[in-house]
């Protein structure tokens, strides 16, 4: 993967709160703190998240963290936007502005094959940078829950701190690892646009004996659309019509499927001690999740993204 130097790097689309503070993480989970290596974070286990949130790759729903109808915090992106200007020479080694670029990339996609796919336009969602803890429309959350999808004020949250233990703890190494998270994220607010999220929600309160297998279908379509974003990285520009990526290869695509395995539910539930229950599944094993991956990114087609069916 080589990223472009002179390409613009648009901060407005993320919005920096790290070390502004939440008012506490957790909301209402109440889990159980497991401590974790690399950056500190203490990921929480609770029934509603075991194996879910923990993988990096979940959407929250409208009140799962007993929200309220707020966006959450306003961030101050002055510092972000200095250093991931163009006259930092730096910059790119920085993981914050390595973000915005995959962020920059994975929206200017969308704006253009949201409309054209599904002839309605793309409605851009900000990433929220945080430390420790934030608030969301969705209501409270810590770092323990990973990356996550807020439906309710249509943004993507992220302690950046996440990636080193999606290195150390789940051994998924490499840099593309990054962008395939957020890839996903994104995918998440894809299927909030179209309505699919509201969809399966649904189906999970008229069937709820098969939640976990309708959110399992949900995440690994937010896998697949990670891998038709992957395909055509290297189409996107910046605002000043600059290549985002200079070039994508194998290489980085397997670090991608490398990530999607080692986030699989039955690899998870390996790491915790236990044995594999698919029932207790709600992204997909190791190999759904590098399967989905793979069909989006050989299709280069969100259409090739159906893994619902008449599921819902």
């Amino acid at each position: 993967m080589e990223l472009n130097e002179n390409a613009d790097l648009d901060t407005s689309q993320v919005d920096d709160v790290r070390g502004s503070g939440g008012r506490g993480g957790g909301g209402g989970f109440g889990g159980l703190p497991i401590p974790m290596g690399g950056g500190g974070i203490g990921m929480i286990l609770t029934v509603v998240v075991v194996i879910g949130m923990l993988v990096a790759g979940g959407t929250f729903g409208r009140s799962l963290l007993g929200g309220s109808s707020g966006s959450g915090q306003q961030g101050d992106n002055t510092q972000l936007a200095k250093d991931c200007g163009r006259n930092n020479p730096d910059r790119l080694k920085r993981t914050d502005c390595r973000n915005v670029l995959y962020v920059n990339s994975i929206q200017n996609f969308w704006q253009t094959e949201f409309p054209q796919v599904y002839g309605k336009p793309y409605q851009p969602a900000k990433t929220v940078y945080f430390s420790q803890s934030v608030n969301t429309g969705c209501g409270q959350a810590d770092s323990g829950v990973g990356p996550f999808y807020c439906p309710a004020d249509d943004r993507v949250y992220i302690d950046l701190a996440f990636y080193n233990e999606l290195t150390t703890r789940f051994g998924a190494k490499g840099e593309f690892a990054q962008p395939y998270v957020l890839a996903h994220e994104y995918g998440h607010h894809i299927q909030d646009l179209l309505g699919t999220e509201a969809q399966m929600r649904r189906a999970q309160q008229r069937d709820p004996n098969n939640a976990n297998r309708y959110s399992v279908m949900l995440e690994l379509q937010a896998d697949c659309y990670s891998g038709v974003w992957t395909k055509h990285a290297t189409e996107t520009t910046s605002t000043n019509g600059q290549p985002l990526f200079t070039s994508i290869t194998a290489d980085d695509v397997n670090q991608a499927l490398q990530a999607a395995a080692s986030v699989g539910d039955d690899a998870i539930q390996k790491k915790m001690g236990g044995g594999v229950d698919e029932s207790k599944f709600t992204h997909g094993s190791s190999e759904q999740r590098q399967h989905w991956f793979t069909q989006g990114y050989q299709s280069g087609d969100p259409r090739a993204c159906d893994t619902f069916g008449n599921g819902v």
